[in-house]
């Protein structure tokens, strides 16, 4: 059995995920240190490399330097990167959450597999087959549209918009969020024509495999998991709270919104408010934009997306459990109960731990960047929420980081990226059971 074989191999996955990743981003700096990886044959540094093959490894989007610097070559690099980074981590996000239910009892995994049609433990090569197949399809989807309209409106010749689409679709897809154009998207602001495909290929990657699978084998809604629905559920929330924030406070900002007209301030405004959750692409100046509007981009790129997708973050589904937790609490309710099912315990603690974890990460990051920088808390924390969710915007002061900065937020991109994930696992892979029980006293909470 092929599960057997890996599943005897992966003893440890926090190891496994972590050396995979590792090598990755190893081989991408190297790649990117050679002189024609960089257009002039120079490049700027080892640092630099490293810091662009760890934001294109975990599909983050953050940069030292403009990508326009790069070469043929290093431009390919990092498209190679991002293919390998993103359909990785959706890879292996599925395998561990198949090495974790092999600890659950053998009733409640059918159940578990009843409930949400999960590929059955036994066909990891069609897991991983239709991980690739989800992948391509989307991709080229997207790389023929926005080939076919920038062969019409850019007079860069045919194979560079077919390079353009390509390079963009998979970007898009894995949430990476790197453009080749050194203002991002910035000159599609007013073109639906890219800013529409570009938005619809995140929001489904970062909707996760499991949602993606079980739309193609249950097509009534009635039938879906509680896992789809609360992905959904929190997904589309989400989705309408981030560009409303960004139209009511930048709709008279100069700099971001101000100078549009009412459409495209609509459309540029659902494209920021929509990004921060998965990929770091902009057609706005984000160091232009209001505090608040930072602020609120800020937690959008915490939650980040969906589980076993290729975004970062603490999940839409870790919030949205945290969020029906409080809300049973403040009705009084001893069960937190959601979508006529009852959620076990576990999966609250565990959302908990995680959301906890994320916040020191971030905090603690934003107050070193802080110290060791002039830039403005505001901007710190905005840099380490883009870093931990794998997001990639910034407010433009990546670059102007001390060195030392610039290696704690590649330490933080990849805690991002493989963090969430080998932790969920361990957490369900230690499921201890004591033979007796301590007397219960109450602390005083509030």
């Amino acid at each position: 059995m092929v599960i057997g074989r890996v599943l005897g191999a992966v003893r440890n996955p926090a190891q496994l995920v972590l050396g995979a990743f590792v090598a990755l981003i190893l081989t991408g700096t190297a790649l990117l240190s050679l002189p024609w990886a960089f257009d002039g044959g120079e490049t700027p540094g080892v640092l630099h490399s490293l810091f662009w093959a760890t934001s294109a490894a975990t599909v983050t989007g953050l940069g030292t330097v403009d990508v326009s610097s790069f070469s043929l070559f290093g431009e390919l690099v990092l498209l190679l990167l991002i293919q390998l980074g993103g359909f990785g981590i959706m890879t292996i996000g599925s395998v561990l959450a198949l090495v974790a239910s092999r600890r659950i009892g053998l009733r409640q995994r059918v159940l578990a597999q009843a409930e949400i049609g999960a590929v059955d433990i036994g066909e990891l090569r069609a897991l991983i087959s239709a991980i690739a197949k989800i992948t391509v399809a989307v991709e080229g989807t997207i790389a023929l549209i926005l080939f076919v309209h920038l062969a019409t409106v850019d007079d860069t010749g045919i194979g560079r918009a077919a390079y353009s689409g390509v390079f963009h679709g998979v970007s898009a897809f894995n949430n990476a969020g790197i453009s080749l154009y050194s203002d991002s998207l910035s000159r599609f602001a007013s073109d639906p024509l890219v800013v529409f495909p570009i938005t619809g290929a995140f929001v489904v990657g970062g909707l996760g495999f499991p949602v993606l699978v079980e739309f193609g084998r249950r097509v009534r809604p009635s039938k879906w998991s509680l896992h789809t629905r609360i992905t959904l559920f929190a997904t589309g929330a989400l989705i309408l709270l981030g560009p409303i924030v960004v139209l009511v406070f930048e709709w008279n900002n100069p700099g971001t919104l101000g100078e549009l007209s009412v459409w495209d301030k609509i459309q540029a405004a659902w494209f920021q408010g929509v990004t921060p959750r998965t990929a770091g692409f902009n057609t706005v100046d984000i160091g232009a934009m209001r505090e608040p509007t930072l602020n609120v981009i800020t937690g959008l790129m915490f939650i980040g997306a969906g589980p076993a997708s290729t975004s970062g973050g603490i999940k839409v589904t870790t919030f949205a459990v945290l969020g029906f937790a409080m809300w049973s609490e403040v009705r009084g309710d001893a069960d937190i109960n959601v979508f006529k099912r009852r959620l076990p315990i576990g999966v609250t603690r565990q959302a908990m731990t995680i959301a906890l974890l994320s916040v020191g990460v971030v905090f603690t990051t934003a107050i070193a960047l802080d110290a060791m920088s002039e830039f403005t808390f505001t901007q710190t924390t905005f840099e380490a929420a883009s870093a931990f969710g794998t997001v990639g915007l910034s407010t433009g002061i990546t670059g102007s980081l001390p060195a030392g900065g610039q290696l704690m937020l590649i330490l933080v991109m990849l805690a991002g990226r493989v963090g969430p994930i080998t932790f969920v696992t361990a957490l369900a892979l230690r499921d201890r059971q004591r033979a007796y029980r301590y007397p219960e006293e109450r602390p005083i909470i509030g």
